[in-house]
């Protein structure tokens, strides 16, 4: 009897929140029971996607929290009551951060615009201002104009 010729297969590569595990496949992944699944959906803990025909559809991340939270549960102690509480944190923590993230972005476009602003005014400035000799400060040229005979600064032509 001849063998048949063994196909090799290859992994598929799939969107990680792709509802891909029907509840039986999920549950033996998370190590839990099909029940326990059931009653972490009734809880809010996890919101598996649904077929056409209403059958749950896990997908690799929904597997991933599940084991998660079977972690915090067995080996951290937490009620379900703290599960769901650390959860909430995380969520708001990623929010945050991406908050932040965009902050620290909109400061950075400030920072560069303000620089430019002064760098501009800067430059528009040092064509007004001149040193007055006696005190080593800066006034306005118009300020000074006509003041001091002589000075082409002041008289804004050469002296003849």
């Amino acid at each position: 009897m001849a063998s048949r010729p063994s196909r090799r297969t290859r992994p598929v590569d799939l969107p990680r929140d792709r509802g891909v595990f029907m509840i039986s496949v999920a549950a033996e992944l998370a190590d839990m029971h099909p029940q326990t699944l059931r009653m972490y959906e009734a809880r809010g803990l996890i919101e598996p996607r649904r077929s056409p025909k209403g059958t749950r559809l896990y997908s690799q991340s929904d597997v991933e929290l599940l084991r998660r939270i079977q972690q915090m549960t067995a080996e951290l102690g937490l009620n379900l009551a703290g599960v769901e509480r650390v959860l909430d944190l995380e969520a708001e923590l990623e929010r945050m951060r991406r908050r932040v993230r965009a902050l620290e972005r909109q400061a950075e476009q400030m920072r560069a615009q303000l620089e430019a602003d002064l760098n501009r005014m800067e430059r528009s400035l040092r064509a007004e201002l001149v040193p007055l000799a006696t005190k080593g400060m800066l006034i306005r040229r118009s300020d000074v104009q006509g003041m001091f005979p002589g000075d082409p600064s002041s008289s804004g032509g050469s002296a003849a």
